[in-house]
């Protein structure tokens, strides 16, 4: 594989096994308030349904914003995450500055449309408000081989947002969907990887949360293997995030000292380290206080 080559990386699956047993065999001793509270400001907190409408969206902003009242003490999550027509109600509605909006683009969840189409939901994106935008890998293309397409997709959609930002004044960060339950394979998972960083992303994700198999300890093993080759091959830091069935707190610090192990403290901040959750922010709390809360 051609990136494989470049880096001069090999996913070692039993080292990534090894890793996660180490971690999930010592989950209980790894838990803390402070952990749990620090999963919690790094959440990209996530509505998107079929059924999603202004109303509703609306709502969960406002739970965000009650927040500090209902929780002194907690963090803010990262960001509220929704489908791109929605960023300008959440960008309207929200009190925090600090509290990014998020959008999904690039015709998700299967990026399967014309690149103008694409790069035109990303546009519209930054108008509605769009701090970060989740765009899709173009499996079509990387699946067939044609990685070449699949860069040059993501490059496309990185110059289009950084224009559409530039004329606002604005920076907005951009995260690759890799969709790692279809490419299968620690291989196909750190090619995609690093054809992603390459490409611009400043951001690598596991999943759309749409498909079966989502984010995997496995998967983010890889993932993050790759972005520290990367850094020390490039200098640049690249951020992971994890989504697609992360609901427990268990969960989420799996994933944390996954990325704690691999690339360190540098790494354990919401400029490079995401969970897109919608069931989460429940159980985080639920964890710190000791008994069940659903808040969101």
């Amino acid at each position: 594989m051609l990136y494989l080559d470049k880096y001069g990386y090999t996913p070692d699956e039993g080292k990534i096994e090894a890793g996660i047993k180490s971690i999930a065999d010592n989950l209980n001793q790894l838990s803390s308030p402070e952990v749990l509270k620090q999963c919690f400001s790094i959440m990209d907190l996530t509505t998107l349904k079929t059924t999603d409408t202004v109303e509703s969206v609306s709502k969960l902003v406002d739970k965000v914003n009650k927040l500090p009242e209902a929780f002194p003490g907690y963090p803010a999550p990262a960001s509220i995450c929704v489908f791109p027509n929605f960023a300008s109600t959440v960008r309207s509605l929200k009190n925090d500055p600090e509290v990014h909006v998020t959008t999904v683009s690039s015709c998700f969840p299967t990026a399967q449309s014309f690149l103008e189409v694409k790069v035109r939901e990303c546009e519209l994106a930054v108008r509605g408000g769009a701090d970060e935008i989740d765009i899709v890998l173009a499996l079509n293309a990387f699946l067939a081989g044609d990685e070449e397409r699949a860069y040059e997709e993501i490059v496309t959609m990185k110059n289009a947002i950084e224009k559409a930002a530039a004329a606002e004044d604005r920076h907005v960060v951009l995260k690759v969907i890799l969709e790692t339950g279809l490419l299968v394979t620690p291989a196909n998972i750190a090619e995609a990887s690093f054809l992603a960083m390459e490409a611009g992303a400043d951001f690598i994700k596991t999943s759309t949360g749409k498909v079966d198999v989502n984010a995997t300890p496995t998967s983010a093993y890889v993932m993050c293997e790759a972005i520290r080759r990367y850094y020390e091959l490039s200098g640049r830091k690249v951020g992971f995030k994890a989504a697609g069935g992360i609901s427990t707190a268990a969960d989420a610090i799996c994933y944390y000292y996954i990325v704690s192990n691999i690339l360190g403290r540098d790494w354990l901040c919401k400029e490079r380290f995401r969970f897109g959750v919608s069931r989460l922010g429940n159980s985080l709390i639920s964890a710190i206080e000791q008994k069940t809360v659903n808040f969101f």
